[in-house]
């Protein structure tokens, strides 16, 4: 006797598959048309993130750059913990060769990367290996005036100082916001003191183009030994992003933090959280912890480093928890699952403070190529399915399989 045919309901079918990884849809694509057009569709990629937001299926990046072949990529690390794991691979980013693109993000899982020495930007998105390319900026920037001088400078340079990626929950638009600074000179003299100009440019991924905004009266001022990059990686919360910022008013050094909505693409000042102390004497970096604006604070030069985390909530900010004396750690790198913090001591270590058992790690990541310290920075995302019409990565930028000697235990 013939066994009756037992089929799920479609809506149970895809509330099941919302829960796979992206690497197992992308297989499974092929199975029938309506499952490819299904895993397109808005409520389905909705439906996954949120699944991976609530579960904390966290994914982590560690940017690096190789100091013999001046080649920047991207090791993939694992996110399973209690079992060794190999770091999953390395990978190149064609358009960014030979140079060191400083990543900003993670916002619905996609990643802006950007060179702060060029007009070149992309959007990417690690889970699916899509990868856009940014056109260039089509903003005048005419000779400046110069009242002091009497007579218009020269553009003599451009450097994007800062940028970060969010979502226009209004238009359901993803943007990103760059900060451009523009440097004056008069061409007819051999030694001219530069004057700055400052400019900042929203990308529209909808209309795929560049537009001006008005400036602020403060630029943001992430900076360590030079590099302005978001130390830790991630600066966006529900349609806000957020910079440090300072006075530079006479006898009134203040540190502030600078917002934007990304709705209605206005700036906004925040007063830095009092509970911080002398700005000589500590750094402090903002980030994104469990979903909220967090900020980490520690010694600017101390042999042994402790760490501070405040998150604050509806304005109200609160310490999260105390790290005391790891001795030589040189700066932190960011978070991972359930509070753990990365770090990278003064050999160049990555390490991992174990936040349930309050053990410091060493995660064996080969760093011996690595000889720019401060060019390492972790990235940490959610899987998405979210399409950028963008190009798809190929597997020949897979630049190298990791190996035995590279592993980790995150």
């Amino acid at each position: 006797m013939q066994r009756p045919r037992f089929e799920l309901p479609e809506a149970l079918v895809m509330e099941i598959l919302s829960k796979l990884p992206v690497k197992s849809l992308t297989r499974f694509n092929c199975v029938c048309k309506y499952w490819c057009s299904s895993f397109q569709t808005p409520h389905f990629i909705s439906e996954h993130h949120h699944y991976n937001l609530k579960n904390n299926h966290l994914n982590l990046l560690l940017r690096r750059y190789d100091g013999n072949t001046l080649q920047p990529y991207f090791s993939q690390l694992s996110n399973k913990k209690g079992k060794k794991k190999e770091v999953k691979q390395n990978i190149h980013l064609p358009f960014f060769k030979n140079t060191t693109p400083y990543v900003y993000g993670a916002c619905h899982g996609l990643l802006c990367l950007h060179d702060p020495l060029e007009d070149k930007a992309a959007i990417w998105n690690p889970s699916t290996r899509e990868f856009k390319i940014l056109p260039p900026s089509s903003i005048q920037r005419p000779p400046y005036f110069s009242p002091f001088e009497e007579t218009y400078l020269t553009l003599d340079d451009v450097y994007f100082n800062d940028a970060a990626i969010g979502f226009d929950s209004k238009t359901d638009d993803y943007k990103i916001i760059r900060f451009v600074v523009l440097t004056f000179v008069n061409s007819e003299e051999v030694y001219s003191h530069p004057h700055f100009l400052y400019q900042v440019e929203l990308y529209s991924l909808r209309s795929n183009s560049w537009k001006e905004i008005p400036s602020p009266d403060y630029t943001p001022s992430e900076t360590i030994l030079g590099n302005t990059e978001p130390t830790l990686g991630n600066n966006y919360v529900d349609g806000i992003c957020y910079w440090k910022t300072k006075t530079d008013a006479y006898l009134d050094f203040r540190r502030l933090i600078l917002s934007f909505d990304m709705g209605n693409e206005k700036f906004s000042i925040l007063p830095i959280p009092e509970f911080v102390e002398s700005f000589l004497e500590y750094h402090v970096d903002l980030l994104v912890f469990n979903g909220s604006l967090g900020a980490i604070i520690y010694p600017s030069e101390r042999i042994d480093m402790s760490f501070d985390l405040w998150v604050t909530s509806e304005g109200v900010w609160t310490k999260q928890f105390n790290i005391k004396s790891i001795s030589g750690v040189v700066r932190p790198l960011g978070f991972g699952k359930n509070g753990d913090l990365f770090l990278i001591d003064k050999n160049d270590e990555v390490l991992l403070f174990d936040a349930s058992t309050q053990e410091l790690k060493k995660l064996e990541i080969n760093t011996y190529l690595d000889h720019f310290r401060f060019s390492i920075s972790l990235h940490a995302y959610f899987e998405s399915l979210v399409r950028i019409n963008g190009i798809q990565e190929v597997e020949k930028y897979v630049i190298r399989q990791s190996t035995r000697t590279e592993s980790n235990e995150y």
